[in-house]
């Protein structure tokens, strides 16, 4: 899904707008957006029962923990409350109730000042975001001309491309779009010219997984 040709949507709340890029229920529901805060917008206090994940695409956003920069991931756990806004407005990537309810651990991380670490084959390196079980989320940065091994996702994998294109068998994916492969899927990917991914796996199995096959189809 090309996410810049996805129309806005207008929030409850004045100044706030969505792309929905997939949704399941009404207004609480387990959802892929694209969120775009205009300056001095804020949503009411509520409370995430399935938790929450953000990334900062642009801007700074705020809630009653700190401020977050462009960069920014968070993981707000089940049963966790705030009052989300923005002071100069913000564009974020959020999913909301896709964590499990025992997932209890809030995670702030500055993505510009974090360590990365080497990936599996040379041209990637990886920063770890977040890691429950089988599920897996972390940036992965891709040099031009690097070239992963075939795998298959265990309980699928969510792509959004943050920079640059990102490439497979099946296409070019420009910065801007979203993947979704479903449980059990395969592909060969690379990056001719390079690029910046936020990656998620694990979390679309239809039958419960071993650990040990949740590790497989990672960078």
């Amino acid at each position: 899904m090309q996410t810049e040709q996805v129309v806005w949507v207008d929030s409850p709340v004045a100044g706030i707008k969505r792309k929905l890029l997939e949704r399941d229920g009404g207004e609480v529901a387990r959802a892929t957006s694209i969120v775009h805060y205009a300056p001095g917008s804020q949503f009411n206090l509520h409370t995430h029962e399935l938790g929450e994940e953000i990334f900062v695409l642009e801007g700074d956003f705020q809630d009653e923990s700190g401020s977050y920069g462009a960069g920014s991931y968070i993981k707000n756990p089940p049963g966790s409350s705030h009052s989300p806004r923005s002071i100069n407005g913000c564009t974020l990537f959020v999913k909301l109730r896709y964590l499990a309810p025992d997932d209890s651990t809030r995670i702030v991380i500055d993505t510009t000042t974090a360590q990365w670490y080497p990936g599996l084959v040379a041209g990637l390196s990886v920063l770890p975001l977040s890691e429950f079980e089988t599920v897996h989320t972390a940036l992965v940065r891709w040099m031009p001309g690097t070239q992963f091994n075939p795998h298959r996702h265990f309980g699928g994998e969510e792509i959004l491309v943050v920079q640059g294109v990102f490439e497979d068998e099946f296409g070019r994916y420009p910065a801007g779009t979203w993947l979704r492969s479903p449980h059990m899927s395969m592909h060969t990917p690379f990056s001719t010219e390079g690029c910046l991914i936020l990656v998620k796996t694990g979390h679309l199995f239809i039958d419960k997984l071993s650990p040990q096959q949740g590790q497989q189809g990672r960078y």
